[in-house]
């Protein structure tokens, strides 16, 4: 059945990211594999904060909500893709679209901002050892958490009740891979215009302003870095920040591209390679580059295999 004859009930379509051909079966199957490895590295992560007690820190229980972020960031997008390419069925109810749309824009919001609070938390560490325990106490950690995801909330509630109140009059047809609000924004029969100046103004809150944070906490890092007397370990801290920061970067540049973008400027080839990087990329790389090239988690994960093993036997 053709998507154009599906559009009068309220249901979206979904057209995916995959058609039916060879090589899109080999895309699905490592999509397939970068979900599961994703979801498992993620898990692991938290699983590891959790046990061990020298992870007990405020670095690594805002990483832990990190991992939790992507977790759920991936899941709300990736197992309808793999559904509908299964079952040949690429509908999505009203409902559905309206909590996918909710929850990629809480994750979206939420990790944005504990990125930037992370990036000041490193910061501290490195130009305030001294001062750290004072300046990012248990308490500040968890106020930081929380803070992230309560505007998260508040913004994603007001974006979805917004955008599900626009009269959508004749295609219900999506040309992206999931209900992504740019997306949804053109395909609009009302005049936006004044909420895509809204959605500018969020931009700036949610993209830029903690863009720049991270920017001037690692400046500051590498400032302080160049002052080092070892060069192993300005070599280790270049080598760490420049991995942060390109992922950093794989983050919000494609994040910025496609929410600051006039919606007459989108096309749907370059809105779903863009979303790939936010969506699917960087949850596979953050457990990676964050926290298991750091010494710490790899003794975690030792002492837990050893203790798994000591267990068994």
């Amino acid at each position: 059945m053709r998507p154009d004859n599906l559009t009068a009930s309220t249901d979206f379509i979904l057209l995916g990211l995959f058609s039916a051909s060879h090589s899109s079966l080999v895309s699905f199957s490592f999509l397939v594999g970068v979900f599961i490895v994703t979801l498992t590295e993620n898990m692991l992560m938290i699983l590891l904060i959790h046990r061990d007690p020298c992870l007990h820190t405020p670095m690594y229980f805002l990483l832990s909500h990190l991992s939790f972020m992507d977790i759920m960031h991936i899941s709300n997008i990736v197992p309808k893709v793999i559904a509908d390419f299964l079952s040949g069925s690429r509908a999505i109810s009203f409902a559905g679209c309206g909590t996918q749309l909710f929850l990629s824009l809480l994750m979206l919001g939420s990790e944005c901002l504990l990125l930037a609070a992370m990036s000041c938390d490193r910061y501290v560490t490195i130009c305030h050892p001294l001062r750290y325990l004072v300046l990012v106490s248990e308490r500040v950690s968890v106020l930081l958490a929380a803070g992230c995801w309560l505007v998260g909330t508040l913004n994603a509630t007001i974006h979805t009740g917004l955008v599900l109140h626009f009269p959508y009059c004749s295609s219900r047809v999506i040309d992206h891979y999931f209900c992504e609000l740019p997306a949804l924004v053109k395909l609009s029969c009302a005049d936006t215009s004044r909420y895509e100046r809204g959605v500018d103004v969020n931009a700036i809150i949610f993209l830029l302003i903690p863009l720049s944070m991270i920017c001037a906490s690692y400046v500051q890092i590498l400032l302080t870095v160049l002052q080092m007397k070892s060069s192993e370990a300005r070599k280790k801290a270049f080598s760490t920040c420049s991995f942060h920061m390109v992922v950093v970067l794989m983050y919000y540049g494609p994040f910025m591209f496609t929410y600051m973008r006039p919606k007459s400027y989108h096309t749907p080839g370059q809105d779903k390679l863009l979303a790939i990087f936010y969506t699917i990329v960087t949850p596979t790389l953050n457990p990676i580059i964050y926290s298991f090239r750091n010494k710490d988690v790899l003794t975690a994960m030792k002492n837990l295999l050893r203790s798994s093993f000591l267990y068994k036997k």
